[in-house]
């Protein structure tokens, strides 16, 4: 009877596990995509380049990761710039649309690449401070990048080895996540070296879109001079930060830069949204969005660090 009540429990157990394995897989709204352009048809888990510079041999230029509210790249060059692709309606968009979706498609309310990075971080993207100036994580002796899916998320990673930084040589790990259900993602940086660094992170703008400062948030709205997307649409997006995470803001003629304090690691949140959507698609409802969200994002970090 004894070994019946424990094979019994085992059983129920592992039929427990299996179910909760089921119902999270069945739950996770996100998803990777990286390839390369000349062979399109088969997806990647990870790539690597000696030169560090693979930005015209991937498609959409890096690792790409999406829930249904938004996509995310990374720039596979010394840049390491994050991107957006914006959504019109929830949904997973990336394994058909490539970043780029036709005209059509658009017309039939997909998402679009409406936002523009140029030399910029984007938003949230990663550089490094000296001390006087910005650098990018150039020259490397390699460059390594790879996506993964896995329960309820999906991120991606781009690794900069040997990067030259105040007469040291230091590896950079850029991570980004998104979540099912929400709009916000994650993004770690970590210098794997034997000094703490300065990053630099922050949020680009163009001509014409409002910026609003806070202390722990950073929000731009307007319309991108992009020529990809069919039509224009007005972006908005911002980065949540924890204030005591950084001694420096700089703002130039393209971007406002959060300087870190010398670390190890730091972390932070980015959200997006755009004028075509249904609900928060005004900048008054982006703001909202975004005060909120900076309590929660603080009350995780507080609670989890």
């Amino acid at each position: 009877m004894k070994n019946y009540r424990m094979k019994l429990i085992k059983t129920l157990l592992f039929s427990l596990i299996y179910f909760l394995s089921e119902f999270t897989l069945a739950q996770n709204k996100t998803d990777v995509s990286l390839f390369l352009k000349q062979d399109s048809t088969v997806y990647l888990n990870e790539v690597y380049s000696k030169t560090g510079d693979m930005f015209n041999y991937l498609g959409h230029h890096g690792p790409a990761i999406e829930n249904e509210w938004l996509g995310l790249r990374i720039y596979f060059d010394k840049r390491t710039s994050i991107d957006i692709y914006s959504k019109t309606k929830p949904g997973l968009e990336l394994r058909e649309a490539r970043w780029y979706p036709t005209s059509q498609q658009q017309k039939d309310g997909w998402g679009a690449d409406y936002y523009k990075v140029g030399e910029t971080v984007g938003l949230g993207g990663i550089r490094l401070w000296t001390g006087n100036k910005i650098i990018k994580l150039d020259p490397v002796s390699s460059r390594y990048a790879r996506v993964q899916r896995q329960g309820s998320i999906s991120f991606m990673e781009l690794f900069s080895k040997n990067v030259p930084y105040k007469n040291n040589k230091i590896d950079i790990l850029l991570r980004v996540t998104v979540f099912s259900g929400v709009r916000h993602a994650k993004v770690e940086v970590f210098a794997l070296s034997n000094i703490e660094v300065q990053f630099a992170t922050g949020v680009n703008y163009h001509k014409g879109n409002q910026l609003i400062l806070d202390n722990e948030f950073v929000l731009t709205w307007g319309i991108h001079p992009e020529d990809v997307a069919s039509e224009q649409a007005e972006v908005g997006s911002a980065i949540i930060f924890d204030p005591n995470d950084f001694m420096h803001r700089i703002k130039d003629s393209e971007q406002y830069l959060l300087i870190s304090k010398p670390t190890k690691y730091l972390e932070y949140w980015i959200t997006s949204c755009n004028s075509k959507e249904l609900n928060t698609n005004t900048l008054s409802k982006f703001k909202n969005y975004v005060i909120e969200l900076t309590k929660e994002t603080n009350y995780y970090t507080s609670s989890h660090r």
